[in-house]
């Protein structure tokens, strides 16, 4: 509905198993954030997909991410989850420049855009993963390494019967509390109330998470205004964020 939201649909990414452990609870048959919804690539899109990837792009493997070593520096580490076109996390991580942002997308156009971004804007502290969110933080990230994770307007998906494919879910918050320093933030929006309130009852149920408002958080300055979000603001629509900070010590 964003110009920013991912045009592939998050699905559900938990199931009963493995109580205790966040990636044990995920099988490599069971995850999956996405539905892919590839859409049309344009040809200056592709073609900074093609230049930058190789620059900023960091391949799915198997294997600890050396954030640090990946960066070329050691600083805070934030991921985004589902980056749509990209226009919100370029400003994002130009507005922050003494942070670093993973951002993971499998859309292909809004890679090839983000790259775009990150060529003309000359971003050093932004690298891409184009694979599904939720095999790359139980594979790729370390527990206790994250500064913070955005999840912005993901699919609501508005009917019942297909909210298990929501991406906020039970196990894939426990995932990301996980993978938070203690301190560490986990904002999530949506424009979509019902889901705002499914989103603050999954949240308000993960013990390594505590709520940092009262209900709903204010929007964060470093969040920037889609114009499709200001749109819906200026017609009386309403946009929830949510954030919460990973609480204890690390094992």
């Amino acid at each position: 509905m964003t110009e920013d939201r991912p045009t592939h649909r998050h699905a559900s990414v938990g199931n009963d198993a493995a109580q205790h452990d966040p990636e044990s609870r995920f099988s490599s048959r069971s995850i999956r954030s996405f539905v892919l919804r590839q859409g049309r690539m344009t040809a200056a899109q592709q073609r900074c997909l093609d230049e930058m990837m190789p620059k900023i792009g960091i391949p799915y493997r198997i294997a600890p991410l050396g954030l640090d070593e990946a960066f070329g520096r050691v600083a805070p580490h934030v991921v985004e989850i589902g980056f749509g076109m990209g226009e919100s996390t370029a400003k994002i991580a130009a507005a922050r420049p003494d942070e670093d942002f993973l951002a993971i997308e499998v859309h292909g156009p809004g890679v090839g855009n983000l790259c775009k971004l990150v060529a003309e804007q000359g971003l050093t502290n932004l690298r891409i993963v184009q694979h599904d969110a939720v095999e790359v933080l139980r594979d790729m990230i370390g527990e206790g390494t994250l500064a913070g994770v955005h999840v912005f307007f993901p699919d609501p998906w508005h009917k019942k019967r297909h909210h298990k494919r929501r991406i906020i879910q039970k196990d894939f918050v426990a995932l990301i509390a996980s993978r938070l320093a203690p301190g560490g933030y986990l904002h999530c929006a949506t424009d979509w109330q019902e889901y705002a309130e499914w989103m603050l009852e999954v949240l308000s149920a993960e013990p390594l998470l505590a709520n940092t408002a009262d209900g709903y958080a204010p929007r964060p300055d470093y969040r920037p205004l889609t114009k499709f979000e200001n749109r819906g603001l200026k017609l009386g629509h309403g946009v929830w964020d949510l954030v919460f900070r990973r609480t204890g010590t690390v094992e």
